[in-house]
Protein backbone atom coordinates (compact mmCIF):
# COMPACT_ATOMS: atom_id res chain seq x y z
CA UNK A 1 0.00 0.00 0.00
CA UNK A 2 2.43 2.26 0.97
CA UNK A 3 4.52 1.22 -2.52
CA UNK A 4 1.55 2.00 -4.42
CA UNK A 5 1.66 5.80 -2.52
CA UNK A 6 4.99 6.64 -2.98
CA UNK A 7 4.27 5.87 -7.44
CA UNK A 8 0.32 7.28 -7.77
CA UNK A 9 0.93 10.27 -5.65
CA UNK A 10 4.02 11.40 -7.63
CA UNK A 11 2.32 10.43 -10.66
CA UNK A 12 -0.54 12.30 -10.58
CA UNK A 13 1.28 15.34 -9.49
CA UNK A 14 3.41 14.60 -12.59
CA UNK A 15 -0.14 14.60 -15.06
CA UNK A 16 -1.57 17.64 -13.23
CA UNK A 17 1.61 19.48 -14.03
CA UNK A 18 1.52 18.62 -17.26
CA UNK A 19 -1.97 19.05 -17.53
CA UNK A 20 -1.47 22.87 -16.11
CA UNK A 21 1.46 24.00 -18.72
CA UNK A 22 0.81 22.61 -21.67
CA UNK A 23 -3.48 21.89 -21.62
CA UNK A 24 -6.53 23.16 -20.61
CA UNK A 25 -7.75 26.79 -21.43
CA UNK A 26 -4.62 28.64 -20.99
CA UNK A 27 -1.97 26.24 -22.62
CA UNK A 28 2.17 27.89 -22.68
CA UNK A 29 1.18 27.42 -26.72
CA UNK A 30 -1.61 29.98 -26.63
CA UNK A 31 -0.03 32.03 -24.69
CA UNK A 32 2.47 32.49 -26.88
CA UNK A 33 0.02 33.05 -29.78
CA UNK A 34 -2.00 35.22 -27.80
CA UNK A 35 1.19 37.59 -26.97
CA UNK A 36 2.09 37.40 -30.68
CA UNK A 37 -1.32 38.63 -31.54
CA UNK A 38 -0.82 41.36 -28.87
CA UNK A 39 1.91 42.69 -30.67
CA UNK A 40 0.36 43.00 -33.90
CA UNK A 41 -2.59 44.54 -32.77
CA UNK A 42 -0.63 47.32 -30.67
CA UNK A 43 1.57 47.93 -33.82
CA UNK A 44 -1.63 48.20 -35.81
CA UNK A 45 -3.16 50.55 -32.88
CA UNK A 46 -0.03 52.78 -33.32
CA UNK A 47 -0.44 52.85 -37.24
CA UNK A 48 -3.65 54.03 -36.73
CA UNK A 49 -3.11 56.43 -33.97
CA UNK A 50 -0.22 57.88 -36.05
CA UNK A 51 -3.02 58.75 -38.97
CA UNK A 52 -5.79 60.16 -36.59
CA UNK A 53 -2.86 62.18 -35.53
CA UNK A 54 -2.38 62.94 -39.12
CA UNK A 55 -5.61 64.22 -40.27
CA UNK A 56 -6.26 65.90 -36.90
CA UNK A 57 -3.19 68.24 -37.91
CA UNK A 58 -5.03 68.41 -42.04
CA UNK A 59 -8.27 69.33 -40.15
CA UNK A 60 -6.82 72.01 -38.02
CA UNK A 61 -5.02 73.42 -40.92
CA UNK A 62 -8.15 73.43 -43.01
CA UNK A 63 -10.04 75.09 -40.58
CA UNK A 64 -7.35 78.03 -39.22
CA UNK A 65 -4.34 78.47 -41.88
CA UNK A 66 -5.62 80.87 -44.98
CA UNK A 67 -2.40 79.48 -46.79
CA UNK A 68 -3.64 76.17 -46.79
CA UNK A 69 -7.26 76.62 -47.14
CA UNK A 70 -6.23 78.71 -50.50
CA UNK A 71 -4.26 75.76 -51.87
CA UNK A 72 -6.94 73.17 -51.38
CA UNK A 73 -9.28 76.02 -53.27
CA UNK A 74 -7.17 76.43 -55.99
CA UNK A 75 -5.70 72.98 -56.11
CA UNK A 76 -8.88 70.73 -55.91
CA UNK A 77 -11.27 73.28 -57.10
CA UNK A 78 -9.65 74.98 -59.91
CA UNK A 79 -10.31 78.69 -58.04
CA UNK A 80 -8.80 81.81 -58.75
CA UNK A 81 -8.24 85.36 -57.88
CA UNK A 82 -10.17 88.31 -59.48
CA UNK A 83 -7.56 89.30 -62.51
CA UNK A 84 -6.13 85.64 -62.73
CA UNK A 85 -6.25 83.68 -65.91
CA UNK A 86 -6.68 79.96 -65.27
CA UNK A 87 -5.33 77.40 -68.11
CA UNK A 88 -6.15 73.69 -67.66
CA UNK A 89 -3.65 71.37 -70.55
CA UNK A 90 -5.74 68.44 -71.13
CA UNK A 91 -3.71 65.30 -73.03
CA UNK A 92 -5.55 64.75 -76.49
CA UNK A 93 -5.05 60.91 -75.85
CA UNK A 94 -6.39 60.59 -72.79
CA UNK A 95 -9.32 62.96 -73.49
CA UNK A 96 -12.14 61.03 -75.38
CA UNK A 97 -14.02 64.02 -76.13
CA UNK A 98 -11.27 66.04 -78.12
CA UNK A 99 -9.75 64.12 -80.81
CA UNK A 100 -5.96 64.44 -82.49
CA UNK A 101 -6.01 67.49 -84.79
CA UNK A 102 -4.89 66.69 -88.33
Amino acid sequence: MNRIRRLVLPGLLAAAAYWAVFGGEFSVFELSEIRGTLVAEETRLADVQTRIDSLTVWRDLLTDDPATIERVAREDFGMIREGETLYRFVDPEVDEDVGPER
